[in-house]
């Protein structure tokens, strides 16, 4: 983003402490960010603990030590550089340098860790939320909740057991024209909204054929690979191409489609469908990468709904003028929500009836960092859940249910195209080369449990 930190700060002051209040008594004029964690005890902020902070993680960690009401007290990532990298960049924003601890599980023994933020790979999302759940801590969860359904379920049932926070990155759900313009479609401003289209596109280059190559000092790759099969160390997976292999990734289905998938269930107001069509393939090169690259997911629901999703990762022609975006369809009219935090309403003859425009830019394609800014409202409700019970925008409950939905595309993609599901809760209805697909193999001894 072309926002400075300066500008990023007085934003977070100015639209934020509202919602920080909760949790900080309130805002003093003419304070910024960084006089707010000069003046704060330690008592009065979450304490929190980075787990991956390579990418998406360093990201994350630069918007945590951005608030106001949070210190970072630890890094744990498997690439020491990573951490090197992060601690000193945190150090920087929030003027406490956090301490570096390689096996976040010694993360979670710490009093001073209130919460864990994990921006793992998505094989560690599940595992590592129930161990921290296990452990007594609040758990922000990065898209996609979990690997594979059964997973998903655990994580219910984790939330349930123990009561801690656990809100999930579907950050659109705090944003406040997103909130608004659901909420238009929930009200009838285009009628009974009755089909959703959603869509991601990117060019995404090929990754070659890797080769084995011996593990690097910097690495722990044992635990980099944690709960998954033991697999050998190729030159072509880490640290972003494992998105594209089903041991440890999830594919673009769970990579982007969730926010999407998100978005339109919210509006068609569907929990879980009772059939599920999928099609596509890897199909623009010829390499390591298993997962689709062009995949149409379609669902439909018992309110006589239905929705569809499109990716295409090799191809970046986008749709509506975006790279990513949903479209309501209903009896009066359609609204448009694209990749920023704005929406457009058209009558049934196309003409705008209302537009909504987006007041922070924000890059849909950048796989880091995004949306910053609008990304810190997310995080200000996860610290106001823990600190005064508020409602989560994306608790576990529903991020589990759209994580579940793109699953099931997938499962379908490999398992013969089609799937009928129970509407109560999206188990697999028959199909048996389908329900073998719901929970993974784990190496021995990396299993998660209850």
């Amino acid at each position: 983003m072309d926002v400075n930190d300066s500008s990023r700060r007085k934003f977070i002051k100015r639209s934020l402490l509202g919602s920080a209040a909760l949790t900080i008594g309130g805002g003093l004029p003419g304070f910024s960010a960084q006089s707010y964690n000069n003046i704060m005890g330690a008592n009065e902020k979450v304490r929190v603990g980075m787990m991956g902070v390579n990418s998406r993680g360093l990201a994350l960690s630069k918007t945590y030590a951005m608030q106001p009401n949070c210190q970072i007290v630890t890094v744990s990532d498997v690439d020491s550089r990573a951490a090197d990298k992060c601690i000193n960049v945190v150090n920087g924003i929030q003027n406490f340098k956090p301490d570096a601890v390689p096996d976040f599980r010694n993360a979670l023994e710490r009093k001073d860790v209130d919460a864990l933020v994990i921006a793992a790979p998505d094989h560690w999302h599940a595992p590592a939320a129930i161990l921290a759940s296990q452990a007594g801590k609040h758990v922000y969860l990065e898209k996609p909740c979990s690997h594979n359904p059964h997973e998903g379920e655990l994580l219910v049932k984790v939330a349930a057991k123990y009561g801690n926070v656990i809100q999930m990155g579907n950050q659109r759900r705090s944003w406040p024209n997103v909130k608004e313009g659901i909420q238009a479609v929930h009200e009838g401003i285009i009628g009974r909204a009755y089909f959703a289209k959603g869509w991601y596109t990117n060019n995404r280059a090929s990754i070659g054929v890797g080769k084995e190559i011996a593990v690097p000092s910097w690495l722990d790759y044992e635990l980099w690979q944690g709960p998954a099969p033991r697999m050998a160390l190729k030159d072509n997976l880490i640290h972003y191409n494992w998105h594209w292999m089903w041991n440890w990734g999830t594919g673009e289905a769970l990579n982007n489609g969730t926010h999407m998938i998100d978005l339109m269930r919210w509006g068609l107001q569907v929990e879980y469908p009772n059939s599920v069509t999928s099609s596509g393939g890897r199909f623009r090169y010829q390499d390591d990468w298993e997962t689709p690259d062009t995949q149409v997911i379609s669902f439909t629901f018992d309110n006589n709904t239905a929705l569809t999703w499109e990716g295409r990762s090799c191809n970046g022609r986008t749709v509506e003028g975006s790279s990513v975006g949903v479209v309501f369809y209903g009896e009066k009219g359609s609204l448009k929500i694209t990749g920023g935090n704005s929406y457009t309403v058209y009558d049934l003859k196309n003409n705008i009836v209302k537009q909504v425009d987006n007041d922070i830019q924000i890059d849909p394609r950048n796989k880091a960092n995004p949306s910053q800014i609008l990304d810190a409202i997310h995080i200000q409700n996860f610290f106001a859940g823990i600190k005064s019970g508020e409602k989560l925008n994306a608790d576990i409950d529903g991020g589990h249910i759209s994580t579940l939905l793109c699953q099931l595309g997938n499962i379908a993609i490999r398992s013969g195209g089609a799937l009928k599901t129970d509407s109560s809760n999206g188990h697999i209805i028959g199909n048996k080369k389908a329900k073998k697909l719901w929970k993974r193999e784990y190496e021995k001894g990396w299993e998660p449990k209850l």
